[in-house]
């Protein structure tokens, strides 16, 4: 009998926590920690989608004229990246934003990426050149 208890204690509390970790679709919002060079990402609404502009890193502290030397487009080569859209064309998918993708100024490559929340100041990020060769990071909201 005691078992049953804790079975179903179990269950009322998974239950209970769902609506928490379905976040709301505004949850993605704000500015996020990158685990890369300390970058920084604002990230907001364009249109039904998000974008996400990369506002700082180690470099732009360095060097807040870096351009984005490494873009595979030869003509995109004299762009800043403090500001530059590296997020871009997620739509809400259940509990995540997918769809979109994202753009690596280390390597100058686009890859297909989803937003995942992973609680209220932390977002998993999965980029991936082609399924299933994909890494994901985890990004901490900056208050």
């Amino acid at each position: 009998m005691h078992f049953r208890k804790l079975t179903a204690l179990a269950l009322v509390s998974a239950l209970g926590a769902a609506p928490a970790l379905a976040a709301d679709a505004d949850s993605v919002l704000g500015t996020w920690r990158t685990p890369s060079k300390h970058g920084t990402v604002e990230i907001e609404r364009c249109g039904a989608s998000l974008c996400g502009k990369l506002m700082s890193s180690d470099n732009i502290r360095t060097n807040p004229e870096l351009k984005d030397v490494n873009n595979k487009d030869a003509t995109k080569r004299d762009r800043r990246l403090k500001g530059l859209q590296i997020l871009g064309g997620f739509k809400r998918d259940g509990s995540q934003w997918s769809g979109g993708t994202i753009y690596n100024p280390e390597d100058g490559g686009t890859y297909k990426a989803t937003i995942t929340p992973a609680g209220a100041d932390t977002l998993k990020l999965k980029g991936c050149i082609v399924w299933p060769l994909c890494k994901t990071q985890t990004w901490t909201r900056i208050k």
